[in-house]
């Protein structure tokens, strides 16, 4: 079992508990899609599907059939088993795309850069999603109390300020509420759905997948545009991989299929029921389906459900920006760990700010969530069709698996994907330019770090010098370099080149420590490393002679925390090279001030952005966890 399930393990005793938390966690943004999906598929395109029985009985088969087979099959049934070392989502596949031996390099290439563009399309995704979740559960004020129709927008405003605000704090506390509120949550969509099939059951016949078919035949323009509405009834099925490595892959498929997936269909059902009994229904047809004395406990359930929902689409944005910065595709971040039990919980006030910044805008520039709706689905549609892609190749090259089934996984989730996605496509004028707009903004910034940092790494290697050969010349120095008391701790990328702080300290102070410690910290492509593989020493061809290197490796969800994990090792008293107290050595970094004025190497736009994103970096200090009053900065500057 992966390290990452073990502690999860250990952390939720018990099947139920973890079904429990995984209904808290993983299941807000799909589970609350039935506020507005419906409502969305027959407002679209100026009314274009009707509440006919050929019309409402196709829909209700598109979605039975598209939750059915993208949701449970795909994602539950298959993808869910492409984990990395127990992780999922869109940003392990890119890990494990990463492992592929091609022989052309350039695919390769291109299928990271579309994993990446998937990662950049979530952003856009976690930006509609508070907003038309929120606006969406409050505006069943219109329908309980029409008169109030004016404070649907500073009530929505309100509540979004109050969420973001309380996203310093973390989530561990409000984390315990979050599945009992949800099984009330699906209790009450079930509730409400079998109120009305007891009464009018015709609908059931839409199980039946020849009505989407009659539909399409029928009506194959309209049926096509109105795949653009029926996928919102499948967002979050992100959320269902990307939680994998908190909850485990049989907890959230148990808690899918015993309540989620029944609750959706089973309210579906009924919204499609009432808007045959009553077309005028079309203009809600999730509040109308209740009673009037639900309404209001209703509007309070859902506020609550969509909180959770956003709650969950802000906490992956940070979780995914936190692995990408461990990946390096991005710079370092002031990344701020919310909970000591919990390694997943985190805060990232970059993010925060610029999500918080972009819902508002979406909530007061669109005003509602029929006219949001026609701006989600791009980014979704996107980010499933990346998923099938990857995924399959990842059967294919690193699973064995035949030409076949590769083949019947393009045809079953490929061509699908396509489809929905061609239907959205019509969206782009009428708002879905914005996370599309967001997703290239994103992109291009994971990719200039991406490219930036190879650059200076290239350059900076040639700067330091082989390690050894430093080495070397300090045993044959004549005469001899004074050696200062204490320890040292020079942090370097490279445990092959020399740290340009350490070269800077013999150049200017003539003087080094009498223990000398080279540092490099790695990343690996998995989200833990077993605690027997964190530290590699190397005694750089001495013996106590002062010099050394010591290597930590930590997995992308593993906190950075150096002078803890040092310690760790000082007591086991394993390794000699670690035999010193991390507290009370000096850490020294090395200061790279990076100078865009070659001709030669990325566009010029690019470096100057490049350069922009290594300024605003966090410390290293702060990013490793280094005691701050121990922490000396050398520095010299890199030309790409």
């Amino acid at each position: 079992m992966p390290e990452a399930v073990k502690a999860t393990v250990r952390r939720h005793p018990g099947a139920a508990a973890l079904a429990l938390g995984a209904l808290g966690v993983v299941f807000g943004d799909i589970g609350t899609s039935p506020l507005y999906a419906l409502q969305a598929v027959f407002a679209a395109d100026h009314g274009a599907v009707k509440a006919t029985q050929g019309d409402v009985y196709g829909i209700i088969s598109l979605v039975v059939w598209s939750i059915t087979l993208i949701v449970s099959v795909k994602f539950v049934t298959f993808i869910m088993r492409a984990d990395n070392d127990g992780e999922g989502g869109i940003m392990a596949l890119v890990a494990l795309i990463r492992r592929v031996r091609l022989d052309r390099p350039v695919i390769k290439a291109a299928l990271v850069a579309a994993g990446l563009f998937g990662v950049a399309l979530f952003y856009g995704d976690g930006m509609i999603t508070p907003a038309i979740s929120v606006l969406s559960a409050v505006e069943g004020i219109k329908v309980a109390a029409p008169s109030l129709s004016s404070v649907v927008l500073p009530v929505t405003l309100a509540v979004l300020v109050g969420l973001f605000l309380l996203q310093r704090y973390g989530t561990e506390t409000i984390g315990r509420l979050f599945g009992p509120v949800m099984v009330l949550w699906f209790a009450a969509l079930a509730a409400a759905g079998v109120a009305e099939l007891a009464v009018h059951p015709q609908i059931l016949r839409a199980f039946s997948p020849h009505y989407a078919v009659d539909f399409f035949a029928a009506h194959p323009g309209i049926a096509f545009v109105s795949l653009g509405s029926v996928v919102l009834t499948v967002t979050g099925s992100e959320a269902l991989y990307a939680d994998m490595g908190h909850f485990g892959r049989k907890p959230i498929s148990r808690a899918w299929f015993w309540v989620v997936f029944p609750a959706l269909i089973i309210n579906y059902m009924g919204q499609g029921s009432l808007i045959l009994q009553d077309p005028g229904a079309i203009t809600n047809p999730f509040y109308l389906l209740l009673p009037d004395w639900a309404r209001v406990p209703m509007i309070a359930l859902a506020t609550l459900a969509t909180l959770i929902a956003s709650q969950a689409v802000i906490s992956g944005a940070f979780s995914v920006t936190r692995q990408a910065v461990q990946l390096g595709f991005l710079p370092r971040l002031n990344i701020r760990h919310t909970s000591d039990a919990t390694i997943g919980q985190v805060y990232v006030p970059a993010v925060n700010w610029a999500l918080f910044a972009a819902v508002l805008a979406l909530v007061i520039g669109f005003g509602s969530s029929a006219r949001l709706a026609t701006a989600y689905g791009i980014a979704v549609t996107g980010t499933l069709l990346i998923d099938s892609i990857l995924f399959l190749v990842v059967a294919r090259l690193l699973w064995g698996r035949p030409r076949w089934a590769i083949a019947a996984g393009v045809l079953a989730f490929v061509t699908v994907d396509v489809l929905f996605l061609a239907a959205n496509v019509t969206k782009i004028l009428h708002g879905g330019w914005f996370p599309l707009l967001v997703g290239a903004a994103v992109f291009t910034a994971l990719s200039t770090w991406d490219r930036g940092r190879e650059a200076v790494t290239a350059a900076r290697i040639a700067a330091e010098g082989p390690l050894l050969d430093f080495v070397e010349h300090m045993h044959n120095r004549f005469p001899p370099i004074t050696r200062l008391q204490g320890v040292a701790v020079y942090l370097n990328p490279s445990r092959d080149t020399t740290p340009i702080a350490l070269r800077v300290g013999v150049e200017q102070i003539h003087g080094i420590p009498e223990k000398v410690v080279i540092l490099t910290i790695e990343t690996a492509n998995t989200p833990h490393v077993p605690e027997e593989e964190r530290l590699h020493t190397d005694g750089l061809g001495y013996d106590d002679d002062g010099y050394s290197h010591i290597t930590l490796r930590f997995g992308y969800q593993d906190r950075l925390d150096v002078p803890a994990e040092l310690a760790r090792r000082r007591r086991g008293g394993r390794t000699r090279e670690a035999h010193f107290n991390p507290y009370h050595a000096t850490y020294f970094l090395s200061h790279i001030t990076i100078v865009a004025d070659r001709p030669h190497g990325m566009p010029r736009w690019r470096k100057r952005l490049f350069v922009a994103m290594a300024r605003n970096a966090a410390s290293p200090a702060d990013y490793f966890n280094l005691p701050p009053e121990r922490v000396v900065t050398l520095g010299s500057q890199i030309h790409i």
